[in-house]
């Protein structure tokens, strides 16, 4: 059985469990509120989920390959989750509710990792 070795991308694998449920959840979310009847009124959210889902994605890739810009990359998807999570929280389906919370927490970890 292979021993693993700490790697340098370790010290942001908390930041990167976070970002990747933060993308599930968003993707989730997204595809509730296309099926809600008051989807025009959800365009705007709907755009910052796809804001929050891309930032991530690039956040988690920028980690894993422990690039040197990394942590200006943490920055805006802290800032961009948080803004997500504003949004989400204006609607009160379960959904949206969860989602709000997720993107807090990862926004939450993200400020952490340049802080």
């Amino acid at each position: 059985m292979p021993t693993f070795v700490d790697t340098p991308t370790q010290q942001y694998q908390q930041c990167i469990d976070q970002c990747s449920q933060c993308l599930q959840v968003c993707e989730e979310c997204l595809t509730s509120c296309l099926n809600e009847p008051d989807v025009q009124a959800r365009v705007h959210c709907i755009n910052m989920l796809r804001d929050c889902i891309d930032i991530c994605s690039v956040a988690i890739g920028f980690m894993s390959r422990n690039s040197e810009h990394a942590m200006h990359i943490c920055q805006e998807c802290a800032e961009i989750c948080a803004a997500c999570a504003q949004h989400c929280m204006q609607f009160q389906d379960e959904h949206c509710q969860k989602c709000a919370t997720v993107c807090q927490q990862c926004a939450d970890e993200c400020k952490r990792m340049v802080a």
